[in-house]
């Protein structure tokens, strides 16, 4: 019999292991933008994580994680604004996908919402504080919109992101399914 301690250090153990896991892929860059922003495996283990253990503590695992990225991925940042929201703001809805707890399937939903999610956070950010660089270059073509800039950068590295988060889930579904549901944490 599990009791509620057991499974609250389990949580937390898994948490710790799953931010730390996430940290080490972050340095898996197979792209990266001028600008911050990068394609990486990193985002999976934060998302398995919400999804197993819900809402909450997914949120805590993607705000850690987002403060990890501040602090030892070079942030990218123009000023303590940018660093509110395009780290520690922005890695936190990825524990949105925990909305989807308990489902076996709810991984896939969960990662679009939480990668949904992020990508809000970054595009209020390059509305708002990337504002002052318009007009700006990007992949050849001149931004003076920042709305439509921010759409652009930010959707170049969170659409693939996205997908590969997807791909790896679906790579990982069939021997993982029981531990994607949590079935493994029934009392």
């Amino acid at each position: 019999m599990k009791t509620k301690t057991h499974l609250q250090i389990r949580m937390l153990c898994e948490g710790a292991l799953m931010v730390a896991l996430a940290q080490v892929l972050s340095y898996v860059k197979l792209a990266e933008a001028p600008n911050g922003g990068s394609i990486t495996p990193a985002m999976f283990p934060i998302l398995l994580f919400a999804v197993r253990w819900g809402l909450g503590s997914g949120l805590l695992a993607g705000f850690v994680f987002g403060l990890l990225q501040l602090m030892f991925d070079g942030a990218y940042a123009w000023g303590w604004q940018s660093m509110l929201l395009d780290y520690l703001l922005a890695f936190t809805p990825l524990g949105l996908a925990g909305l989807f707890k308990g489902k076996a399937w709810g991984i896939f939903p969960g990662t679009v919402l939480g990668c949904a999610g992020r990508f809000v956070i970054h595009y209020i950010s390059g509305v708002t504080i990337y504002r002052i660089a318009a007009p700006t270059e990007v992949l050849g073509t001149v931004f003076d919109n920042p709305e439509l800039y921010s759409v652009v950068y930010n959707g170049s590295y969170m659409l693939p992101n996205t997908v590969l988060a997807l791909v790896i889930a679906a790579l990982l579904y069939v021997p993982m399914k029981k531990y994607y549901a949590g079935s493994d944490l029934i009392r």
